[in-house]
Protein backbone atom coordinates (compact mmCIF):
# COMPACT_ATOMS: atom_id res chain seq x y z
CA UNK A 1 0.00 0.00 0.00
CA UNK A 2 1.10 3.50 -0.76
CA UNK A 3 0.80 6.43 1.61
CA UNK A 4 -0.29 8.64 -1.26
CA UNK A 5 -3.82 10.08 -1.25
CA UNK A 6 -3.57 10.79 -4.98
CA UNK A 7 -6.18 8.25 -6.00
CA UNK A 8 -9.93 8.03 -6.00
CA UNK A 9 -12.74 5.49 -6.22
CA UNK A 10 -14.66 6.07 -9.50
CA UNK A 11 -17.44 8.58 -8.95
CA UNK A 12 -20.18 6.21 -10.05
CA UNK A 13 -19.49 3.75 -7.21
CA UNK A 14 -18.79 6.27 -4.46
CA UNK A 15 -21.61 6.54 -1.90
CA UNK A 16 -23.44 9.83 -1.63
CA UNK A 17 -24.86 11.47 1.48
CA UNK A 18 -28.23 11.84 -0.26
CA UNK A 19 -28.56 8.12 -1.01
CA UNK A 20 -27.34 6.65 2.27
CA UNK A 21 -29.63 6.23 5.24
CA UNK A 22 -27.03 7.38 7.77
CA UNK A 23 -24.59 10.21 8.48
CA UNK A 24 -21.97 9.32 5.89
CA UNK A 25 -19.67 12.24 6.74
CA UNK A 26 -19.53 11.21 10.40
CA UNK A 27 -18.83 7.59 9.49
CA UNK A 28 -16.00 8.67 7.20
CA UNK A 29 -14.52 10.83 9.96
CA UNK A 30 -14.27 7.72 12.15
CA UNK A 31 -11.64 6.35 9.75
CA UNK A 32 -7.93 6.85 10.38
CA UNK A 33 -4.83 6.04 8.39
CA UNK A 34 -2.34 3.73 10.10
CA UNK A 35 1.39 3.62 9.62
CA UNK A 36 3.32 0.99 11.55
CA UNK A 37 7.10 0.68 11.83
CA UNK A 38 8.41 -2.84 12.44
CA UNK A 39 12.04 -3.82 13.23
CA UNK A 40 14.09 -5.46 10.50
CA UNK A 41 14.65 -8.53 12.69
CA UNK A 42 10.96 -9.09 13.47
CA UNK A 43 9.65 -12.58 12.79
CA UNK A 44 6.98 -11.24 10.40
CA UNK A 45 9.25 -8.74 8.62
CA UNK A 46 10.23 -11.02 5.69
CA UNK A 47 6.57 -11.64 4.79
CA UNK A 48 4.71 -8.50 5.86
CA UNK A 49 7.49 -5.93 5.56
CA UNK A 50 8.71 -3.34 8.04
CA UNK A 51 6.77 -0.25 6.92
CA UNK A 52 3.06 -1.08 6.87
CA UNK A 53 0.17 1.20 6.01
CA UNK A 54 -3.56 0.73 6.07
CA UNK A 55 -6.76 1.85 7.76
CA UNK A 56 -8.42 1.71 11.14
CA UNK A 57 -11.78 2.72 12.56
CA UNK A 58 -12.35 4.50 15.87
CA UNK A 59 -14.72 2.35 17.95
CA UNK A 60 -14.54 4.10 21.31
CA UNK A 61 -14.55 7.72 22.44
CA UNK A 62 -11.42 6.99 24.47
CA UNK A 63 -9.46 6.56 21.23
CA UNK A 64 -9.56 2.80 20.66
CA UNK A 65 -8.96 1.98 16.99
CA UNK A 66 -9.90 -1.35 15.41
CA UNK A 67 -7.92 -2.61 12.43
CA UNK A 68 -6.70 -5.80 10.82
CA UNK A 69 -3.97 -7.21 13.00
CA UNK A 70 -1.27 -7.92 10.44
CA UNK A 71 -0.75 -4.17 10.05
CA UNK A 72 0.47 -3.81 13.62
CA UNK A 73 2.02 -7.19 14.42
CA UNK A 74 5.43 -6.57 16.07
CA UNK A 75 5.11 -2.83 15.47
CA UNK A 76 7.42 -0.68 17.60
CA UNK A 77 5.86 2.59 16.45
CA UNK A 78 2.35 3.31 15.21
CA UNK A 79 1.01 6.61 13.85
CA UNK A 80 -2.64 7.50 13.34
CA UNK A 81 -3.86 10.19 10.94
CA UNK A 82 -7.42 11.50 10.99
CA UNK A 83 -9.39 12.94 8.09
CA UNK A 84 -8.71 16.38 9.53
CA UNK A 85 -4.95 15.82 9.26
CA UNK A 86 -4.29 15.27 12.96
CA UNK A 87 -1.38 12.88 13.47
CA UNK A 88 -0.96 11.16 16.84
CA UNK A 89 1.07 8.21 18.11
CA UNK A 90 -0.69 4.97 18.91
CA UNK A 91 0.05 1.95 21.06
CA UNK A 92 -0.68 -1.52 19.60
CA UNK A 93 -2.80 -3.07 22.34
CA UNK A 94 -3.52 -6.46 20.81
CA UNK A 95 -3.43 -8.73 17.80
CA UNK A 96 -5.78 -11.69 18.10
CA UNK A 97 -4.48 -14.56 15.99
CA UNK A 98 -7.79 -16.41 15.89
CA UNK A 99 -9.93 -13.58 14.51
CA UNK A 100 -7.28 -11.44 12.86
CA UNK A 101 -8.37 -8.26 14.66
CA UNK A 102 -5.90 -5.69 15.94
CA UNK A 103 -6.48 -2.92 18.48
CA UNK A 104 -4.60 0.37 18.88
CA UNK A 105 -4.92 2.96 21.63
CA UNK A 106 -4.39 6.56 20.54
CA UNK A 107 -1.89 8.17 22.92
CA UNK A 108 -3.25 11.66 22.28
CA UNK A 109 -6.78 12.91 21.51
CA UNK A 110 -7.84 12.06 17.97
CA UNK A 111 -10.83 14.38 17.75
CA UNK A 112 -12.57 11.73 15.63
CA UNK A 113 -16.01 10.23 16.29
CA UNK A 114 -16.51 6.56 17.13
CA UNK A 115 -18.39 4.35 14.68
CA UNK A 116 -21.18 2.32 16.24
CA UNK A 117 -21.05 -1.45 15.77
CA UNK A 118 -23.79 -3.58 14.28
CA UNK A 119 -23.84 -7.31 13.59
CA UNK A 120 -22.79 -9.20 10.49
CA UNK A 121 -25.29 -11.92 11.29
CA UNK A 122 -28.08 -9.49 10.36
CA UNK A 123 -26.59 -8.98 6.89
CA UNK A 124 -27.67 -11.18 3.98
CA UNK A 125 -26.18 -12.03 0.61
CA UNK A 126 -27.13 -9.38 -1.87
CA UNK A 127 -27.29 -6.56 0.69
CA UNK A 128 -25.89 -3.17 -0.22
CA UNK A 129 -22.89 -2.34 1.96
CA UNK A 130 -20.18 0.32 2.06
CA UNK A 131 -16.42 -0.05 2.34
CA UNK A 132 -14.84 3.00 3.98
CA UNK A 133 -11.16 3.91 4.09
CA UNK A 134 -9.29 6.94 5.40
CA UNK A 135 -9.44 9.97 3.13
CA UNK A 136 -13.08 10.91 2.75
CA UNK A 137 -15.78 9.95 0.29
CA UNK A 138 -13.35 9.64 -2.62
CA UNK A 139 -11.90 6.63 -0.76
CA UNK A 140 -15.32 5.07 -0.04
CA UNK A 141 -17.03 2.40 -2.09
CA UNK A 142 -20.61 1.22 -2.48
CA UNK A 143 -20.51 -2.56 -2.72
CA UNK A 144 -22.55 -5.74 -2.49
CA UNK A 145 -22.24 -8.50 0.08
CA UNK A 146 -21.89 -11.37 -2.38
CA UNK A 147 -21.29 -14.23 0.03
CA UNK A 148 -20.95 -15.38 3.63
CA UNK A 149 -18.90 -18.58 3.88
CA UNK A 150 -15.98 -20.36 5.45
CA UNK A 151 -12.51 -19.05 4.74
CA UNK A 152 -9.26 -20.93 5.35
CA UNK A 153 -5.95 -19.08 5.03
CA UNK A 154 -2.64 -20.78 4.25
CA UNK A 155 -1.04 -19.11 7.31
CA UNK A 156 -3.07 -21.33 9.72
CA UNK A 157 -6.12 -19.09 9.85
CA UNK A 158 -9.78 -20.06 9.67
CA UNK A 159 -13.09 -18.22 9.84
CA UNK A 160 -16.30 -20.22 10.04
CA UNK A 161 -18.13 -17.47 8.15
CA UNK A 162 -16.27 -14.64 6.48
CA UNK A 163 -17.86 -11.80 4.52
CA UNK A 164 -17.13 -11.34 0.81
CA UNK A 165 -17.84 -8.09 -1.03
CA UNK A 166 -17.64 -6.83 -4.61
CA UNK A 167 -16.31 -4.75 -6.26
CA UNK A 168 -12.92 -4.73 -4.59
CA UNK A 169 -11.67 -1.77 -2.59
CA UNK A 170 -8.05 -1.01 -3.59
CA UNK A 171 -7.04 -0.06 -0.02
CA UNK A 172 -8.76 -2.87 1.83
CA UNK A 173 -6.47 -3.45 4.82
CA UNK A 174 -8.34 -2.37 7.95
CA UNK A 175 -11.14 -0.74 5.94
CA UNK A 176 -14.55 -0.55 7.60
CA UNK A 177 -17.48 -2.50 6.20
CA UNK A 178 -20.74 -0.79 7.16
CA UNK A 179 -24.32 -1.79 6.54
CA UNK A 180 -27.18 0.33 5.22
CA UNK A 181 -27.72 1.79 8.70
CA UNK A 182 -24.10 2.94 8.86
CA UNK A 183 -23.13 0.37 11.50
CA UNK A 184 -19.76 -1.35 11.48
CA UNK A 185 -20.17 -5.02 10.48
CA UNK A 186 -16.68 -6.03 9.32
CA UNK A 187 -13.02 -5.16 8.88
CA UNK A 188 -11.13 -5.49 5.61
CA UNK A 189 -8.58 -8.30 5.45
CA UNK A 190 -7.81 -9.47 1.92
CA UNK A 191 -8.09 -8.85 -1.80
CA UNK A 192 -9.28 -11.99 -3.57
CA UNK A 193 -9.65 -12.97 -7.19
CA UNK A 194 -12.17 -15.70 -7.91
CA UNK A 195 -13.79 -17.25 -10.95
CA UNK A 196 -17.55 -17.21 -11.32
CA UNK A 197 -19.43 -18.26 -14.46
CA UNK A 198 -16.16 -18.39 -16.36
CA UNK A 199 -15.20 -14.82 -15.45
CA UNK A 200 -12.55 -13.67 -12.98
CA UNK A 201 -13.80 -11.18 -10.41
CA UNK A 202 -12.02 -9.27 -7.66
CA UNK A 203 -13.45 -8.64 -4.24
CA UNK A 204 -12.57 -8.29 -0.59
CA UNK A 205 -12.74 -10.68 2.34
CA UNK A 206 -13.93 -9.04 5.53
CA UNK A 207 -13.72 -10.30 9.12
CA UNK A 208 -17.20 -10.12 10.73
CA UNK A 209 -17.47 -7.74 13.67
CA UNK A 210 -19.47 -10.33 15.62
CA UNK A 211 -16.18 -12.07 16.47
CA UNK A 212 -14.98 -9.00 18.35
CA UNK A 213 -17.70 -8.66 20.97
CA UNK A 214 -16.92 -11.79 23.06
CA UNK A 215 -13.21 -10.95 23.33
CA UNK A 216 -13.08 -7.14 23.25
CA UNK A 217 -12.89 -6.49 26.98
CA UNK A 218 -10.21 -9.13 27.47
CA UNK A 219 -8.18 -7.68 24.59
CA UNK A 220 -8.42 -4.22 26.15
CA UNK A 221 -7.50 -5.49 29.61
CA UNK A 222 -4.77 -8.01 28.84
CA UNK A 223 -3.93 -7.89 25.12
CA UNK A 224 -5.19 -11.48 24.81
CA UNK A 225 -8.61 -12.90 24.00
CA UNK A 226 -8.84 -15.02 27.14
CA UNK A 227 -8.99 -18.20 25.06
CA UNK A 228 -6.21 -20.79 25.24
CA UNK A 229 -3.71 -20.11 22.41
CA UNK A 230 -4.03 -22.47 19.49
CA UNK A 231 -1.16 -24.75 18.51
CA UNK A 232 0.88 -23.27 15.68
CA UNK A 233 2.91 -25.48 13.35
CA UNK A 234 4.53 -22.99 10.99
CA UNK A 235 3.09 -24.64 7.87
CA UNK A 236 2.00 -22.69 4.81
CA UNK A 237 -0.48 -25.10 3.23
CA UNK A 238 -2.97 -25.15 0.40
CA UNK A 239 -5.39 -27.50 -1.34
CA UNK A 240 -4.95 -29.48 -4.56
CA UNK A 241 -7.30 -32.19 -5.81
CA UNK A 242 -8.86 -32.74 -2.36
CA UNK A 243 -5.44 -32.98 -0.78
CA UNK A 244 -3.60 -30.67 1.60
CA UNK A 245 -0.13 -29.78 0.35
CA UNK A 246 2.70 -28.05 2.17
CA UNK A 247 3.60 -24.97 0.15
CA UNK A 248 6.35 -23.95 2.55
CA UNK A 249 7.37 -23.87 6.18
CA UNK A 250 8.25 -20.94 8.43
CA UNK A 251 12.00 -20.69 8.96
CA UNK A 252 12.83 -21.91 12.43
CA UNK A 253 9.22 -22.89 13.09
CA UNK A 254 7.97 -26.19 14.53
CA UNK A 255 7.27 -27.81 11.15
CA UNK A 256 10.72 -26.91 9.84
CA UNK A 257 12.33 -28.36 12.96
CA UNK A 258 10.33 -31.58 12.50
CA UNK A 259 11.57 -31.93 8.93
CA UNK A 260 8.45 -31.11 6.91
CA UNK A 261 9.22 -30.03 3.37
CA UNK A 262 7.58 -28.15 0.55
CA UNK A 263 5.50 -30.58 -1.50
CA UNK A 264 4.63 -32.92 1.37
CA UNK A 265 1.01 -34.06 1.38
CA UNK A 266 -0.76 -33.98 4.75
CA UNK A 267 -2.88 -37.14 4.95
CA UNK A 268 -3.88 -37.38 8.62
CA UNK A 269 -3.77 -35.33 11.79
CA UNK A 270 -3.89 -37.36 15.01
CA UNK A 271 -5.47 -40.26 13.11
CA UNK A 272 -8.09 -38.08 11.39
CA UNK A 273 -8.06 -38.07 7.60
CA UNK A 274 -7.96 -34.52 6.19
CA UNK A 275 -8.76 -33.47 2.64
CA UNK A 276 -9.09 -29.71 3.04
CA UNK A 277 -7.15 -26.94 4.71
CA UNK A 278 -10.08 -26.18 7.01
CA UNK A 279 -10.32 -29.83 8.09
CA UNK A 280 -6.58 -29.94 8.73
CA UNK A 281 -6.68 -26.82 10.92
CA UNK A 282 -9.67 -28.01 12.93
CA UNK A 283 -7.97 -31.37 13.49
CA UNK A 284 -4.75 -29.69 14.67
CA UNK A 285 -6.58 -27.35 17.03
CA UNK A 286 -8.66 -30.25 18.31
CA UNK A 287 -5.57 -32.00 19.69
CA UNK A 288 -5.04 -29.41 22.42
CA UNK A 289 -3.66 -25.94 23.13
CA UNK A 290 -0.32 -24.50 22.04
CA UNK A 291 2.50 -26.75 23.16
CA UNK A 292 0.64 -29.94 22.23
CA UNK A 293 2.48 -32.52 20.16
CA UNK A 294 0.68 -32.92 16.84
CA UNK A 295 1.05 -36.31 15.09
CA UNK A 296 0.86 -36.20 11.30
CA UNK A 297 0.83 -38.78 8.53
CA UNK A 298 2.36 -37.37 5.37
CA UNK A 299 3.14 -38.56 1.85
CA UNK A 300 6.49 -37.64 0.28
CA UNK A 301 7.77 -38.89 -3.07
CA UNK A 302 5.63 -42.02 -2.89
CA UNK A 303 6.51 -42.82 0.73
CA UNK A 304 4.18 -42.53 3.71
CA UNK A 305 5.84 -41.05 6.80
CA UNK A 306 4.75 -40.30 10.35
CA UNK A 307 5.93 -37.04 11.91
CA UNK A 308 5.24 -35.48 15.29
CA UNK A 309 5.43 -31.70 15.59
CA UNK A 310 5.83 -29.91 18.89
CA UNK A 311 3.53 -26.95 18.44
CA UNK A 312 4.04 -23.49 19.94
CA UNK A 313 2.08 -20.34 20.68
CA UNK A 314 2.77 -18.15 17.66
CA UNK A 315 2.72 -15.05 19.86
CA UNK A 316 5.83 -16.30 21.67
CA UNK A 317 7.83 -15.73 18.47
CA UNK A 318 6.71 -12.13 18.02
CA UNK A 319 8.20 -8.92 19.36
CA UNK A 320 6.05 -7.03 21.82
CA UNK A 321 5.06 -3.37 21.48
CA UNK A 322 6.95 -0.49 23.07
CA UNK A 323 5.62 2.80 24.33
CA UNK A 324 6.70 5.85 22.31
Amino acid sequence: MSDSDDWSIPDEIQPSEAETGFDLARALDAMVAIRAEVPDDAFTAPILGTDRTGNGVVIDAAGIVLTIGYLITEAQRVWLTTNRGTVVPGYPLAYDQATGFGLIRALQPLGAPALARGTASACAKGDRVYVLAHGGVQHALEATLVDKREFAGYWEYLLDEALFTEPAHPRWSGAALVDERGLLVGIGSLLLQESADGEATQGNMMVPIDLLEPILQSLLDTGRSGEAPRPWLGIYAGERDDQVMVGGVAAGGPAAKAGLEQGDLLLEVAGTRVNSLAAMLRAVWGVGPAGSRIPLKIARSGDVLRVEIESVDRNDLLKGPQLH
